[in-house]
């Protein structure tokens, strides 16, 4: 909107040829006894937290920015080990990460069914990095396959004190593998956790694949709402009053998760369309806060 209204008096006329006079004086040739003094607030974007994974080919993750988290997963009844191996997280010297989920037990991981079948990586910046509210987004080329399960998300930082789903857990991307062409946004917590989770998918449109292209993932986070979008579509927005009365989880600090889960209740296990190794590759995650500032002319 153009700060500039019409006038509805000929003294209207004359206060605004009085500030265009003003304006004016700043520009070249143009004599002014004293600079302007309007002082327009500004929305700055701050960046908390940003991982753009430079580095060697084959390299691991900054130790200082991501922890790499081990084992199965018998809670959902996924297929994978994650391992802290770079054969399943590193770098691949072109600005990204790359998550690997093989077909394999190089070391006779035992998963909660026996021997696992599958190696992944999980990451999650517990301990280095947790953020309350803000912007916060990961551009990412999802795999491709039945069972596959890659994710971008957030947990509580208080977990270890009240547990899930109490802690709260903001889900900004999943993905399974049937579902090619679209990706869901959820809340859990307390009353509405697991298949009760609040949330809603987005869908690419003309029938277009996640796994073919890099998208940005992203959540808009505030005290009172939480608003999810991909490439800068918003497709949910949530607040308290989503909840029905149950408790609204999100007022405290989180920290990021990224991972590539193979098989569990949700996707279903790899079958014999399923190629190995799937990848999610990972550009960028950034989480940006806002402020407004005072800036001069």
């Amino acid at each position: 909107m153009s700060p500039w209204k019409r006038p509805r008096s000929l003294r209207g006329i004359a206060l605004a040829a009085a500030a265009l006079t003003a304006a004016l004086s700043w520009a070249p040739g143009f004599a002014s006894a004293s600079p302007p003094t309007a002082v327009p607030d500004k929305e700055v974007q701050a960046v908390a937290f940003e991982d753009t994974f430079d580095g060697p080919a084959g390299s691991a993750v900054d130790g200082g920015k991501w922890q790499i988290e081990t084992g199965d997963n018998v809670s959902n009844h996924e297929r994978q080990y994650y391992t802290a191996d770079n054969a399943n997280a590193a770098l691949n010297g072109q600005g990204q990460l790359v998550i690997t989920a093989r077909r394999e037990n190089p070391k006779d991981y035992q998963c909660w069914y026996g021997r696992c079948e599958y190696t992944s990586a999980r990451l999650n910046t517990a301990g280095r990095f947790t953020q309350t509210y803000g912007h916060v987004e990961a551009r990412m080329k999802v795999p491709r396959g039945q069972g596959m399960w890659p994710a971008f998300w957030m947990l509580g930082d208080d977990i270890g004190q009240v547990g899930w789903p109490n802690s709260g857990e903001i889900d900004v991307m999943e993905n399974v593998g049937f579902e090619p062409s679209t990706v869901h946004g959820t809340l859990h917590g307390p009353g509405y956790s697991g298949s009760g989770g609040i949330g809603a998918a987005y869908s690419l449109p003309g029938g277009q694949v996640f796994a073919d292209d890099f998208h940005t993932f992203a959540v808009d986070w505030a005290p009172d709402s939480i608003t999810w979008s991909v490439d800068g579509n918003v497709f949910q927005r949530r607040t308290p009053a989503d909840l029905g009365g149950k408790q609204w989880a999100f007022n405290k600090p989180f920290f990021l998760i990224l991972n590539l889960a193979v098989g569990g209740y949700w996707p279903g296990d790899p079958d014999g369309s399923t190629s190995f190794p799937q990848q999610l590759v990972v550009d960028h995650v950034r989480v940006t806060t806002s402020n407004t500032s005072r800036t001069t002319g």
